[in-house]
């Protein structure tokens, strides 16, 4: 019997001299580009496998790629040199794989580049290692989904490879018919994309979209009117020409179009080395039953992929598919190259995605659920690469966190629908910069919140009062727009403040205009006209409006809060009337508005400030005043 030797977080078969195989979970650092040089592997590598210890320091060892399905074929006996360097870490023995030349070890080159795996689709999968002799070896990817399987291939008594040559005869498939369901935003269309996105530069990837108008024929195909040139004749049928030249017509002729399912079905038959991918995007928006009809029947696949039962071709798709496969080789499949019949081959793998609280579906029955895997994509803070992503909503130049709003918002749509169908996914929206306005929240979340979600369950909830409007204290969804159609910023303000979710104090200590704030990062200071004052983002925007307000003392309130909101492009950078937070938890939030005074007027102005914003501030002062902020530090 084969020895196995499993790590990090597997059973661990022990006493046993000789082991085999060696199969190890992806850590995060093993799929980044840049999170480090090395490929680290531990103790039990070292000692127990690779045989290195305190006589052995260093070794070379040859791997030999073989995979388990094919959409990685091509790359099927791909060699590795890997040079293994031993070190004391702490006191545990750890094996570094690094390239000769010195670079980015090789095996992981291979991961990251050539089978294009991430920290956010495959740290939950396993690479193996099956020892030929000391210095040889079977490398294997082996995701999740086919783990059991893999591991029982070592546990019988049959060896799975020859002996005589030393090549894997394991036989996995991805999963042929998968549709990736979950909340909106939860990153289903990326999954799909991050998994088909090396074979879409090949051209091996068809997409369609359901919706409700899909049919059988916006599917598979249909004769459609196309116009021809033809060579006019005469009345005695004779080809007419005009000074030697023959003269043409226009007329309306009717060929058969293949859409996204034939173009997919062709081009997989055509080559059938490499996997082709046809992608259905939101597959419950349109009638299945209509849109596929009777290739329903091919959803049936064997161990092989293949369609276990053909359907009969009509003379229109017949005709289209003999003339596609003219020039094919597909003599285990005469029916299929004559286009009689219909079959699926083996590399035609089929992903769908489907929100499952979209509000027009068509059902989808028992008996076309079973022929997929389905694949749930659950709620989480989003990440690009292994990098967790930042992402802020900007409301009156505060930044609250995205990710705490996803959090809290989810849990009151949860306990008000009892259900998850409803719930924000982290990508509901996308953030520019990694902020998210305030109007594409409103346009995007509110909307979603106000029309799809609540809306069946009332408004009764602490959430949605409107502290301000004693004659309608709800917090509809119009009072999110003024009436010149912007976007009412201390609405969503208020609505967060309901929520409990309280700005990020990134910007807190910029106020107090000191030179380095709590996370290390220096404020940036800035000279007005060459002066040599050093002042902060907001102090020097509020010395700015100060010395204007000095020199315009007869402007109006109105006047001066139109004048600034335009130059800053913001709604609310002043005020006419500001009123502290009696919120204890919120004390910086107090230090977020400052009294501008001139002759007998009075404003309010708003002390936080993103990068974007400051800079449009800055080219906008300068234009219209002639007036430079430049930066010092």
């Amino acid at each position: 019997m084969h020895r196995l030797l499993l790590t990090n977080g597997a059973n661990c078969y022990k006493n046993m001299a000789d082991y085999k195989l060696k199969i190890q979970r992806f850590r995060t650092n093993d799929l980044i580009d840049n999170g480090g040089k090395q490929f680290e592997m531990g103790k039990s590598w070292c000692e127990d496998f690779f045989g290195i210890n305190t006589d052995v320091k260093e070794r070379t060892l040859f791997l030999t790629f073989r995979p388990l399905n094919k959409s990685h074929k091509s790359l099927d006996g791909t060699k590795i040199e890997l040079w293994l360097s031993e070190v004391n870490v702490r006191g545990d023995r750890k094996a570094y794989a690094n390239a000769e030349t010195g670079g980015n070890s090789q095996i992981k080159d291979f991961f990251i580049n050539k089978l294009h795996l991430t920290v956010e689709n495959n740290l939950s999968d396993y690479f193996a290692f099956y020892k030929l002799d000391t210095n040889n070896y079977l490398l294997f990817y082996v995701p999740k989904l086919l783990y059991d399987n893999f591991i029982q291939l070592f546990k019988s008594e049959i060896p799975p490879f020859s002996v005589e040559n030393k090549v894997a005869k394991i036989d996995i498939e991805y999963s042929i018919q998968q549709i990736f369901y979950g909340a909106p935003g939860t990153g289903k269309s990326h999954a799909v994309k991050t998994e088909t996105e090396a074979w879409e530069k090949r051209g091996r990837v068809v997409r369609t979209t359901f919706h409700p108008d899909s049919d059988y024929s916006t599917f598979v195909g249909a004769y459609k009117p196309t116009t021809e040139s033809v060579q006019r004749y005469d009345i005695y049928n004779k080809p007419m020409t005009r000074d030697g030249v023959p003269v043409m017509e226009q007329i309306i002729t009717y060929e058969f179009v293949g859409q996204a399912f034939l173009q997919a079905y062709i081009d997989a038959w055509k080559n059938r080395d490499e996997p082709e991918f046809l992608i259905i995007e939101e597959i419950n928006r349109g009638n299945c039953a209509q849109i596929f009809g009777d290739l329903f029947q091919l959803l049936d696949r064997g161990n092989d992929g293949y369609s276990e039962y053909a359907i009969k071709a009509d003379k229109d798709l017949q005709k289209h598919l003999c003339k596609a496969f003219e020039d094919v080789e597909i003599a285990d499949y005469p029916n299929v190259k004559t286009g009689k019949e219909l079959l699926l081959p083996g590399n035609l793998y089929i992903r769908a995605t489907m929100n499952t609280s979209d509000q027009s579906l068509f059902p989808i029955d028992s008996a076309f659920k079973r022929r997929w895997d389905w694949k749930y994509v659950p709620i989480a803070k989003g990440n690009d690469n292994g990098t967790e992503l930042k992402w802020m909503i900007e409301v009156d130049g505060d930044l609250y966190d995205w990710w705490t709003f996803v959090r809290t918002i989810n849990k009151h749509v949860f306990d008000t629908t009892n259900s998850e169908d409803k719930q924000l996914g982290f990508f509901f929206c996308k953030a520019m910069d990694n902020i998210i306005s305030a109007e594409t929240f409103v346009c995007k979340v509110s909307f979603y919140l106000w029309n799809d979600v609540f809306k069946d369950f009332g408004f009764d909830d602490k959430i949605f009062e409107d502290k301000e409007d004693n004659e309608n204290p709800k917090l509809s969804f119009d009072k999110f727009y003024m009436v010149n159609g912007k976007v009412h910023e201390g609405k969503v303000r208020m609505f967060l403040d309901n929520l409990g979710i309280m700005p990020i104090e990134e910007f807190a200590e910029e106020v107090d205009d000191e030179s380095v704030n709590s996370n290390g990062r220096t404020i940036p200071k800035y000279s007005i006209n060459g002066s040599s004052e050093q002042l902060s983002t907001p102090n020097a925007v509020r010395y700015i409006i100060e010395n204007y307000a000095k020199q315009n003392e007869n402007i109006s309130v109105d006047e001066m809060i139109q004048f600034w909101n335009d130059i800053s492009e913001r709604n609310n950078l002043l005020v006419p009337t500001w009123q502290p937070s009696p919120n204890d938890n919120q004390p910086f939030a107090n230090k977020r508005r400052v009294k501008i005074e001139w002759g007998n007027c009075t404003a309010w102005l708003i002390m936080g400030w993103t990068e974007n914003l400051f800079k449009k501030f800055k080219q906008n002062v300068k234009q219209k005043l002639d007036i430079s902020i430049e930066r010092v530090n």
